[in-house]
């Protein structure tokens, strides 16, 4: 069986909520029974942020349910987890994060040659006019292919 980057869960309203500056690829530290309920897809990522807190990287709010057969081995599906950074990149992240207005964002969780992973996203939160002016482009767009496709 070939390992494949296959992509488990995505936050789809974070591009809507948040400008996207910069992505970052960190390695997310999960329990046992946890790896099977992200490769079930099992993963909420609306609520997640992430935090630097004592030079280390941390996924706060992102639910994954808990895995049926583990029974007792569950974990706490909202639990504060681990995320893994190279030294250099945490300060360059908290540094960022520091800046006003910055956060962390969750965008996905997918597996790498077997490991879980998770994308951030360096963002900006949006105002309404900027979430409208989002709307107005994406109205526009899927017009403009509307268009071309009835000319065909």
């Amino acid at each position: 069986m070939a390992m494949t980057d296959a992509t488990v869960a995505r936050n789809r309203k974070a591009r809507f909520e948040y400008e996207i500056l910069d992505t970052v690829e960190a390695g997310l530290v999960l329990a046992g029974p946890e790896v099977k309920s992200v490769r079930a897809g099992k993963v909420n990522l609306q609520e997640g942020y992430a935090t630097i807190e004592r030079g280390e990287a941390f996924l706060h709010d992102v639910h994954i349910s808990p895995y049926d057969a583990a029974n007792r081995w569950n974990v706490d599906s909202t639990r504060k987890r681990k995320l893994l950074l190279g030294k250099d990149e945490i300060r360059d992240l908290g540094r960022r994060v520091a800046e006003k207005g910055l956060t962390l964002v969750p965008l996905d969780v997918h597996f790498r040659k077997g490991f879980a992973k998770v994308t951030l996203g360096v963002a900006r939160g949006k105002g309404h006019s900027d979430k409208r002016e989002t709307i107005r482009r994406r109205e526009m767009e899927r017009e403009a292919a509307r268009e071309t496709g009835r000319r065909r």
